[in-house]
């Protein structure tokens, strides 16, 4: 996969060499560039900003720019790609967009600075996504965040590919608890379940922790989710037994 970034800050996006995408990008599974579309301003001192007709307050990324940046990737590196607007209008990014993103060959960011975009740089994008409803200083955040995201899903990136279908949300449900050595620890003991070598006990034990876990902290996950018979006789039994507390 080919991920590009339109930023004004380029040097925010230094800890995307470290870590679990950093050594995505050693074994080439991972091309990741960013592209300071500043170079791409029409004036000697760089702006790539003005103000909005019509008035108001604040600054608006001016076309040229983002749109001659785009201009040159797409000579440089024709086919198609999904192109990515931050954006608070946007629909809010989750982990179902990364899967589907990840399928993708090629992805690029365009981050946004000051009160907002030119609409017509909008005719470049084919997907706007917010991270929720906050505000940051510029896009640059939520690419990264985005790009993590995705790329972690691409096969051989994890070292053991199934850790990212146990992860929270992959199935709907938050992730269970976890424990590991040593078996006790300042008097916390890790669940017998877990010592006792029959993983479809455990198997057990996980899903109703995911849905106890899930009901306790995220119940809108759980009323998107089309539950299992067996799903469902847990989740009961969980409820039973936060009543019962």
């Amino acid at each position: 996969m080919r991920i590009d970034v339109l930023s004004l800050f380029p040097d925010m996006f230094a800890p995307m060499t470290q870590s679990v995408i950093g050594k995505a990008l050693e074994r080439d599974l991972l091309d990741f560039n960013v592209v300071d579309f500043r170079q791409y301003s029409h004036d000697k001192h760089m702006h790539v900003d003005d103000t909005p007709y019509g008035g108001g307050a604040g600054m608006l990324l001016k076309p040229e720019p983002i749109f001659e940046a785009m201009d040159e990737l797409n000579a440089n590196h024709p086919g198609q790609k999904r192109v990515i607007l931050l954006d608070p209008a946007g629909k809010q990014f989750n982990q179902a967009a990364a899967r589907e993103l990840a399928h993708e060959a090629h992805l690029v960011f365009i981050c946004g600075h000051y009160e907002g975009y030119d609409e017509r740089i909008r005719t470049l994008v084919t997907d706007e996504y917010s991270l929720g409803d906050f505000v940051l200083t510029g896009g640059e955040l939520g690419a990264m965040m985005m790009t993590d995201a995705i790329a972690r899903l691409l096969p051989g990136v994890l070292g053991n590919d199934e850790s990212a279908h146990t992860d929270s949300f992959e199935n709907g449900l938050l992730e269970y608890p976890q424990y590991t050595r040593p078996a006790t620890y300042r008097g916390m003991d890790v669940p017998e379940v877990l010592q006792n070598g029959n993983h479809q006990l455990i198997n057990q034990w996980r899903l109703k922790e995911s849905l106890r876990r899930t009901y306790l902290r995220r119940p809108d996950l759980l009323a998107a989710l089309d539950l299992t018979s067996e799903e469902h006789k847990l989740l009961n039994e969980v409820i039973a037994e936060i009543k019962n507390e």
